[in-house]
């Protein structure tokens, strides 16, 4: 089926989809200390005072299960470098004092927020844990609490409501240095900052409505005067799904304008990968054939001495060069999922990610051409393409490569290179996904770039990542606190503009006033 661009569709060609939208806005509070501790909330720059090492390791759940997302940080053997300043951090932030009382400041302004929400207030804060294994928390969870519940907000279409499931005061992550291989190095000045997350309901039913309801969330926010401003101090985790897909996260969304067309590209994503399913259904592939006939060969010399001038540095540095079969895949390596991207860049990512991969490109096929948008916003980690281009050999050795294999008609050959140690992941990330793609799409967190287009960034985690935490108590709202918070609630931002209006302004100028 001929991939069409979500520019050429409208409104009623997403719901007919089944699109479907939902927002985590993230919004730093304006604290001057952090949310567990009392140093100072901000930034550090210039040399850090001091550097630690630590790993990650999962751990059983109280079901007695691990974390899906949780066990493929594992899989990535991430050496995680934190930086320290004296003046920034305690020892609270390094696991090793257990929190100290909350910031009642934070408390109250996620309290504010709340009711401009229009949210049901809870009697009594719980902080529990939410799992990060990725590195970005050294305790490996974040301590979160849930304030306010069932709200809404005007979404600005009609008399349509954007309803919010919950809103939670939280503590940030630390900031992300430097990714490279197999370590990354985090800055811990942000850590702990108070922040706010509100969640809404999936009621965003068109691309163009979720970059409008996450206007309406921003505008809101700000007209609190109560939280932070500036460049990293909102970001938005935008959920999608069609019918027939299943929930899939666009991570750190830092502008509203990219919004619509990342949430449009994702859904079509997801109509590809559908399309997949079906293609491969009718040639009766299952994850059980695509197993038993996976072969895979070490084929760096045969490769390394057949490559084109054209060939990028990644596989000629490469330590070593696997091949593999997969099972009636010659042609759905080559199906379009997103502008000028294939299914192929969808396994990059994985290789990218759990295997560490990070010299790019890291996979290529015998089907495979270059396609220039891929050129386009990428950070200089992607060495500007995930996929290599099949010309980079001559059409004689990708033969031989499937007699080699014994590959039958509909087998696809494909390559994949790097570390000699991390090869080994990468194949078993091929044949993991390959056999997701007979079957279902992944829940997955995907990075988002301006162009429109995602890449993979992790497993989703699972809904039992978050328990009670036993070192902190609970915080009864008293009706005293709820009625003295009441009073201090700012007017909200559709209610100012339908002031302005009142006096005559136009809508306009309303709405930039408000």
């Amino acid at each position: 089926m001929k991939y069409r661009m979500w520019q050429d569709l409208n409104d009623e060609d997403f719901r007919n989809l089944g699109f479907k939208c939902g927002h985590e806005t993230h919004q730093q509070l304006l604290t001057d200390s952090k949310l567990f501790c009392r140093c100072p909330a901000v930034k550090r720059y210039g040399p850090p005072d001091a550097e630690i090492l630590r790993h990650m390791r999962p751990t059983l759940s109280e079901l007695g299960v691990y974390d899906g997302a949780a066990l493929m940080e594992f899989k990535t053997k991430k050496n995680v470098i934190y930086q320290l300043f004296q003046d920034a951090v305690c020892t609270y932030e390094m696991d090793d004092t257990p929190p100290f009382h909350v910031n009642e400041e934070a408390i109250d302004i996620g309290i504010i927020i709340s009711l401009m929400l229009n949210c049901s207030i809870v009697d009594e804060i719980h902080i529990s844990r939410k799992q990060y294994l990725d590195g970005s928390i050294p305790t490996g969870f974040q301590r979160t609490a849930i304030v306010g519940v069932e709200g809404w907000l005007p979404l600005g279409i009609d008399d349509r409501k954007l309803r919010i499931i919950q809103l939670a005061v939280e503590e940030d992550a630390c900031r992300e240095i430097s990714d490279n291989g197999h370590e990354i190095v985090f800055r811990t000045d942000r850590l702990s900052w108070p922040l706010i997350e509100s969640v809404t309901y999936p009621d965003m039913l068109t691309p163009k409505e979720a970059g409008l309801g996450a206007r309406q969330v921003g505008r809101l926010l700000r007209s609190s005067y109560l939280v932070r401003r500036g460049i990293g101090s909102v970001r938005q985790d935008v959920n999608v799904s069609i019918n027939g897909g299943t929930r899939v996260e666009l991570k750190g969304v830092p502008r509203i304008a990219f919004i619509t067309p990342l949430t449009a590209n994702e859904a079509l994503r997801q109509k590809s990968l559908l399309e997949i399913i079906t293609l491969a259904k009718n040639r009766g592939l299952t994850p059980e054939a695509i197993e038993q006939y996976w072969k895979t060969e070490i084929v760096t010399e045969k490769i390394k001495g057949s490559l084109r001038d054209s060939a990028p540095s990644s596989i000629i540095n490469a330590d070593e060069i696997a091949a593999c079969r997969i099972h009636g895949f010659k042609d759905i390596l080559s199906y379009q999922t997103q502008p000028e991207i294939t299914f192929s860049s969808e396994i990059a990512g994985r290789i990218r990610v759990i295997a560490c991969i990070d010299d790019m490109p890291n996979f290529s096929h015998e089907t495979h051409e270059t396609m220039p948008a891929l050129l386009k916003n990428r950070p200089p980690a992607f060495g500007n393409r995930s996929v290599a281009p099949a010309s980079m050999l001559p059409e004689s050795v990708w033969a031989d490569l499937r007699k080699q294999l014994d590959c039958r008609e509909n087998d696809a050959v494909a390559l994949t290179w790097g570390p000699r140690d991390d090869v080994p992941t990468a194949l078993g990330e091929i044949l993991i996904r390959c056999k997701e793609a007979c079957e279902f799409i992944p829940n997955e967190t995907r990075q988002a770039f301006s162009d429109g287009t995602t890449d993979f960034e992790r497993i989703l985690p699972g809904p039992d990542r978050m328990y009670p935490d036993t070192d902190s108590p609970p915080i009864p709202i008293t009706e005293e606190r709820l009625n003295r918070l009441k009073k201090t609630v700012p007017e909200r931002s559709w209610e100012k503009e339908a002031r302005y209006a009142r006096m005559g302004l136009n809508d306009e100028i309303s709405a930039d006033l408000a």
